[in-house]
């Protein structure tokens, strides 16, 4: 065959390979769902985890309103994460087990999404007489934390438990906020910017860390359609 055919045949092969390439591709993006995360009701979750006054509740739920006092002796309210992803935990200042890796791996997340205005954090105290502003400030500065992005938070015990059992599903065990009621658990969990939660993590583990760190982000592509 003469060998100038093929060299006009060229152009005309790479572009129907090209357009091939790209079909392919665009079958594969329409067939192919993008990954959404769910959307936790209290009968979606362990019934361990939920108060029995909202365990049939099965949609609609959101995170409760809320008022704390952040480290800078700030009221904080739901206005403050209006509009925000962010991840809540429950923590205190002088544990010495699980903790400080947690607020550690809040610190990395931080450093991660320190540019990206979407993205807060809201920690609360679990003995918040013991943790006052003070206290609170001492160890924000000790972790690194970035005022605009994280509220380590104190306030009324009964209030942050509630949210830790009513809001959150956070803790296994049950109580009354009292003085002798005492949460301890390892959970992050993410809420979204309709106040609703997206996810649970283990706050000690590197693996859901990162799971962590990818559902944040399919998150931001679901708040951006």
């Amino acid at each position: 065959m003469d060998i100038n055919f093929f060299k006009k045949s060229i152009p005309t092969l790479t572009i129907m390979g090209l357009f091939s390439v790209f079909m392919i591709y665009a079958i594969y993006t329409l067939l192919t769902p993008e990954k959404r995360l769910p959307v936790y009701n209290p009968s979606d979750v362990n019934p361990r985890l939920v108060d029995e006054s909202i365990i049939h509740i099965r949609r609609n739920h959101k995170v409760a309103d809320f008022n704390l006092i952040n480290q800078n002796g700030k009221t904080i309210t739901q206005k403050d994460y209006k509009s925000k992803i962010y991840v809540a935990d429950f923590f205190f200042t002088r544990c010495m087990t699980i903790c400080p890796i947690m607020t550690n791996n809040i610190g990395k997340l931080q450093e991660i999404f320190k540019n990206d205005d979407d993205i807060m954090f809201l920690s609360h105290s679990v003995t918040p007489v013991i943790d006052s502003v003070s206290v609170l400030r001492e160890y924000a500065d000790k972790k690194g934390v970035i005022d605009s992005k994280w509220n380590i938070t104190t306030g009324d015990k009964k209030h942050i438990y509630n949210l830790a059992r009513k809001s959150y599903f956070a803790v296994l065990d049950e109580g009354d906020g009292g003085l002798q009621d005492f949460v301890h658990t390892e959970n992050f969990v993410l809420v979204d910017k309709k106040q609703q939660i997206r996810g649970f993590y283990d706050g000690t583990d590197n693996e859901d860390i990162q799971r962590l760190i990818s559902d944040i982000r399919i998150l931001q592509n679901e708040f951006r359609d």
